[in-house]
């Protein structure tokens, strides 16, 4: 067992908040990609891109004051403030990431979530409306949000990152940065359909995310 396994021992089965009923089988279980979700979620590159602007700004401005040797002076530390800035999210993301397992059964989704204090949010099929794939490509890794039925809330800040982007006012809860994400979407699709006697779950044509 490793020691992710270990930090939740009370578990019956990882993932799980406790045992399936008899009749229900589980289907899939993943977790988030942590170098995605960092990019994605965490905005890893905007903050580093950032950070080395503002350093070599900085630079400039100390060249014209006092020439090179000022510049690099100058440079230097803002250069190691973000890489430093770039290491945390990158940790951060590699935490949550690790804490969260996503699990798709016969008759719902479950997510268990949360680095500091965990939560385990159960969306049953027949209160998904429709799912979105998006994928990002080359790497096929990608996120499916789950649209709820008119009636279902789930709190913005108690999910993120675990969320569809952009839909704060009707939060979408998430398979955030999943690798093999169009097969999981087929896993999800076939499962809901097979649940329902009118399926209620449809995917919108994969659309690719553009490299950042």
């Amino acid at each position: 067992m490793s020691d992710h396994d270990k930090d939740f021992d009370f578990e019956p089965q990882p993932g799980l908040p406790k045992p399936l009923p008899p009749g229900e089988d589980l289907l899939w279980q993943g977790s988030p990609d942590p170098a995605a979700l960092a990019r994605e979620a965490f905005k890893a590159n905007w903050v580093f891109g950032y950070l080395l602007v503002l350093a070599v700004w900085r630079a400039s401005v100390a060249f014209s004051a006092g020439g090179f040797g000022q510049s690099v002076a100058v440079f230097i530390p803002y250069v190691v403030i973000a890489l430093a800035a770039y290491a945390l999210i990158r940790l951060l993301a590699r935490t949550v990431a690790r804490a969260a397992i996503y699990s798709i059964t016969t008759n719902r989704v479950i997510l268990r979530i949360g680095a500091a204090l965990q939560v385990t949010w159960t969306v049953p099929f027949t209160k998904i409306a429709a799912a979105t794939l998006s994928t990002r490509p080359m790497t096929g890794t990608g996120t499916i949000a789950l649209e709820l039925v008119d009636g279902q809330h789930i709190s913005y800040l108690a999910l993120w990152p675990h969320l569809r982007p952009g839909f704060a006012k009707k939060v979408q809860p998430a398979f955030r940065c999943i690798p093999d994400a169009a097969q999981v979407a087929r896993i999800l699709s076939d499962a809901a359909q097979t649940r329902v006697n009118e399926p209620v779950v449809t995917f919108t044509a994969p659309a690719a995310v553009p490299a950042e």
